[in-house]
């Protein structure tokens, strides 16, 4: 009685122990998300280190040698066309002009002199053309002089800002000596450097013709208030870097602005008819990028892919996947090479609109 007590026992422990293990068989079958790459036109946009400067940036220096009489403006200043921003000691160049006057003032009157001779065929015409060109050398001479004693006083050839002091009152200057720099704001050129093959996609591009729009962003991470407009292109590419300098133009009303800035330009590229695929769908292996293509017998294989460009929670696929494929979308680290799997397909414009609830 009591050995088929304890048979009896062991009998249903195995029973339970089997109906255990079947149980956990089931709770084992996993269904994994899969869905496939959509081929679809986008645009990503890229940002470029740029430096921005003003449409004219000059430097102001001294034209005569002399004493810095007066300084009229100061640093930050804005000025206007013609206005008086620094005097040079004239009296020098004062006392040349007379000197210039009173010898033209000598060469006319030796002019009417022989011209009165020469009317009564006293001197030679030579001698009255000789008399002429007396006085147009004086003239000449008057016309030297003032152009001096104007180098003196120095004034602004455009509206906009000065810069640094770069010279003090009471300051012995020497002929083309700084004295500071002034820059028109009233338009900015922001230039930024473009790889080859992004200038070869450009160029080749609708955007040449129509003078693409691009956005600044500033220092401070914000975006400037005004578009700029791409609107030349430099000559030569960068032997050494492999980039060509673009040069877009910004408005600045606001005088934002200054010479000198640091930012990037935000420009919007098309990409026609391209594969896209969700990033979470994809890992790296050694700085290369993989998929898990499902097959039909819901077999994963691992393929590489060639990544041509990113957006926020997408990759733009250039190589490795068409829209006909089937993807892994979740569980891509529960899974091997080679395994057979079970499956559900989500449809790809489900996907696309619910990233944030697939990310992991």
């Amino acid at each position: 009685m009591k050995k088929t007590t304890v048979f009896t026992g062991l009998v249903m422990l195995l029973c339970l122990a089997s109906c255990e293990e079947h149980k956990e068989e089931k709770h084992e079958v996993v269904t994994f998300l899969v869905t496939n790459p959509v081929k679809k036109d986008t645009s990503i946009t890229k940002d470029y280190v740029s430096q921005i400067h003003s449409i004219r940036h000059i430097e102001l220096r001294a034209l005569e040698r002399g004493y810095l009489k007066n300084i009229y403006v100061d640093e930050g200043q804005h000025v206007t066309k013609g206005q008086r921003m620094f005097q040079i000691m004239p009296n020098i160049y004062q006392a040349e002009l007379q000197k210039a006057k009173a010898e033209s003032n000598v060469a006319e009157i030796e002019l009417t002199n022989t011209q009165l001779l020469a009317d009564g065929d006293v001197v030679s015409p030579n001698e009255l053309a000789m008399a002429k060109a007396n006085l147009d050398k004086a003239n000449a001479e008057v016309s030297l002089a003032q152009t001096h004693l104007g180098f003196t006083s120095i004034k602004a050839p455009f509206d906009g800002i000065m810069d640094h002091l770069e010279a003090r009152e009471g300051s012995l200057l020497d002929e083309g000596e700084l004295l500071t720099t002034l820059s028109d704001n009233s338009k900015m050129w922001v230039y930024f450097n473009v790889p080859e093959a992004e200038y070869l996609d450009y160029i080749m591009s609708d955007a040449k013709q129509n003078n693409k729009d691009v956005e600044l962003l500033m220092a401070n991470n914000k975006r400037f208030n005004q578009k700029g407009i791409v609107e030349t292109i430099e000559g030569e590419f960068d032997s050494e870097t492999g980039n060509i300098a673009f040069r877009a133009t910004f408005p600045n009303p606001d005088g934002i602005l200054r010479h000198g800035e640091t930012g990037s330009i935000l420009m919007s590229v098309p990409y026609k008819g391209v594969v896209i695929i969700p990033q979470k769908a994809t890992f790296e292996i050694l700085d290369k990028t993989y998929v898990f293509v499902v097959d039909k017998d819901n077999v994963v294989h691992q393929r590489e892919l060639t990544i041509g460009a990113e957006l926020p929670h997408l990759f733009i696929v250039d190589k490795g996947l068409s829209e006909n494929d089937t993807i892994l979308l979740e569980g891509i680290r529960m899974v091997k090479d080679q395994e057979k799997i079970h499956t559900k397909l989500v449809d790809p414009t489900t996907v696309l609109s619910n990233l944030a609830l697939y990310a992991e």
